[in-house]
């Protein structure tokens, strides 16, 4: 990347090939219009660069990695909002029915939780479940469970980092 946060054209073709061969080797589509998509991918560009992580380009990042994992792309709502309306909040992602033309993007609303919310959510998570040999973590973008003392590096599923994995039993 050039020494501002803008990558360059190079830069984004690049990102768009690894994005789109992760994707089909997971079993999603990329929007077909590949300007938009490239769009996308260069605001995901832009926001790694400006915040250490890919934040979703469609929403307002805090800047703070703990605060904003639910968003980092692929965020947490991309499977919810797929089976729900083809395609996630940006549109980077679309089912098969989009992609056929059996079905039109449409204007998906918000499901993230406001931040008093997602506090609220992540106390009540803190329920401790005991009686396992090891604890059960869960992959927040695609429900990938594991048992282990800490989540893997990398999901085998969708390839996000181990923090975006939580404590689910």
């Amino acid at each position: 990347m050039s020494g501002s946060n803008e990558p360059s054209d190079n830069d984004v073709d690049l990102y768009y090939l690894k994005v789109k061969e992760e994707a089909e080797s997971s079993g999603y589509i990329l929007n077909n219009d590949i300007e938009f998509t490239k769009g996308l991918l260069k605001s995901i560009l832009i926001n790694n660069a400006r915040y250490g992580y890919g934040a979703c380009p469609c929403r307002l990042a805090l800047g703070e990695r703990n605060d904003d994992l639910d968003i980092i792309c692929p965020c947490d709502y991309r499977d919810p909002d797929l089976n729900e309306y083809g395609a996630c909040y940006c549109a980077l992602y679309i089912s098969n029915e989009i992609l056929t033309g059996k079905k039109k993007v449409q204007s998906i609303p918000e499901r993230r939780p406001s931040f008093e919310d997602r506090e609220k959510i992540k106390e009540e998570k803190e329920v401790q479940i005991t009686g396992l040999s090891k604890p059960v973590w869960r992959c927040k973008v695609c429900g990938y469970l594991c048992a282990r003392d800490k989540p893997p590096e990398t999901c085998p599923i969708c390839k996000v980092s181990s923090d975006r994995f939580e404590k689910f039993i």
